[in-house]
């Protein structure tokens, strides 16, 4: 396994497995055959609703704690600052852990700051190892680190070769912020394992697109966490640290770039609105 070193020092996992969109009945299973496939990292979130199916996968592993990275994120309507030390707490209890390796602000929206010193103080107590933000667009994360005591260590956007994030990542390497990378391979949009490029490149390292897709934002130095029901996917996704692309191969899938989400527009009012309200009902006090 490759590891990604954080800006506090702190190693993670440069692949790991995301549950986002698992259902609950089904994450158990899957994070333990994530797990026995060789993953150390895994990815959930408040707003997933399968924390306790990820921490009955941990538990039942057997695998050491000091082993394993797992991440969990804060939702809008618990982003104030006593909401955050109680969801954390939350979140501990639902995983079953002592502390999570990984903290982040889900989405740049409600009371951040508030919510980010309320992390900040947790992680100077031991119960988080890193504390970072998903979502953030340059100019939100560039007034985040600039006003904060601690510079968030990852922000998780979407990422993916239809948008690819090349002057974002710049940017956030810039402020010594890892990337990391939600929907890899853009949730199958626009025919992506079927991209005539994509299937070239794939049949010339004999690895499918799906593998080609992650080498290439591994070799980004992105952080990916793809997320599959499938153990065989699993294992695909896993088999990505035996072949290398070669420049020519990097910039050939660069071109593929739109420059544009497939998904959502953080900066749309509406979408602002929806995501405030979204969960609402869920996070009540």
């Amino acid at each position: 396994m490759q590891f990604i070193t954080l800006n506090n020092g702190v190693k993670m996992p440069i692949l790991g497995y995301g549950v986002f969109q698992i259902p609950p009945k089904d994450t158990q299973k899957c994070v333990e055959d994530a797990l026995s496939v060789g993953y150390r990292s895994i990815d959930t979130a408040q707003a997933y609703f399968n924390e306790s199916e990820v921490g009955a996968a941990l538990k039942s592993s057997g695998i050491k704690r000091e082993e394993l990275f797992i991440t969990t994120k804060l939702w809008i309507n618990n982003a104030d600052e006593n909401k955050a030390l109680k969801a954390l707490d939350e979140s501990l209890k639902k995983l079953g852990l002592d502390y999570v390796d990984l903290f982040l602000i889900h989405q740049p929206f409600n009371d951040i700051y508030a919510a980010y010193r309320a992390m900040s103080k947790l992680y100077k107590e031991g119960r988080i190892k890193a504390i970072g933000v998903s979502n953030f667009y340059p100019d939100r994360l560039v007034d985040f680190c600039l006003n904060n005591a601690i510079t968030p260590a990852v922000n998780q956007v979407e990422c993916h070769p239809f948008f690819a994030r090349f002057e974002a990542q710049k940017l956030m390497q810039e402020y010594k912020v890892a990337t990391q990378s939600w929907a890899s391979f853009a949730e199958g949009k626009n025919d992506i394992f079927k991209n005539t490029l994509l299937m070239q490149i794939a049949s010339k390292y004999n690895k499918s697109v799906a593998q080609v897709i992650l080498r290439w934002l591994i070799q980004r130095n992105i952080i990916v966490i793809p997320k599959t029901t499938s153990k065989e996917r699993m294992k695909e996704n896993f088999a990505v640290f035996d072949f290398v692309l070669s420049e020519q191969d990097m910039q050939s899938i660069a071109t593929l770039d739109t420059q544009k989400s497939l998904f959502i527009n953080h900066s749309d009012p509406n979408i602002v609105k929806w995501l405030c309200e979204v969960h609402k009902d869920s996070f009540k006090s």
